[in-house]
C-alpha cells in the first residue's frame, strides 16, 4: 500500500500554492511546486549565502524560511514564506524590503525579474 501525498495541512500555504499556480507563469509554478513538497525539504536561506549570490535591487523569492546568520549589505526586495526575528531586523537596517510571497505576487503576477532562492 502506497503513501498518498497530502501536502501542507496549513490553509494559509495550501491556499498561496493554489493561488501561485493558477497564474500559469512558470517562476510561481516553481515556487508552488517547492512549498508544496515535504517540510523535511523545505529551503532555509540564511542572510549570508543570501548576500553573496545576489547583486544591488535584487528581487528573490525564498519558498521557505530566511534565517538571521550573517549580513545584507546591499538593497534587495525578499519575498519568503515566514522569517526569523533577526533576519527581519537586519533585513529592515539594511535597507532591503520583507514582503510576503502573496504581497509580490500581487505587485508582479508576471514573475518579472524575480529570483527564486534555493
Amino acid at each position: 500500500m502506497s503513501h498518498r501525498i497530502t501536502g501542507p495541512s496549513n490553509y494559509y500555504n495550501r491556499k498561496l500554492i493554489r493561488e501561485l499556480w493558477k497564474t500559469k507563469q512558470r517562476i510561481w509554478k516553481k515556487v508552488s511546486k517547492k512549498l508544496s513538497g515535504p517540510r523535511r525539504e523545505k529551503v532555509e536561506a540564511n542572510l549570508y549565502r543570501i548576500n553573496k549570490k545576489t547583486k544591488e535591487n535584487d528581487v528573490i523569492v525564498v519558498p521557505g524560511k530566511v534565517l538571521g546568520i550573517g549580513e545584507i549589505d546591499h538593497k534587495l526586495t525578499i519575498a519568503c514564506l515566514t522569517c526569523s526575528k533577526t533576519a527581519r531586523k537586519k533585513i529592515e537596517t539594511s535597507g532591503s524590503k520583507l514582503l510576503s510571497i502573496e504581497e509580490l505576487l500581487e505587485q508582479n503576477p508576471e514573475g518579472k525579474d524575480v529570483k527564486v532562492f534555493y
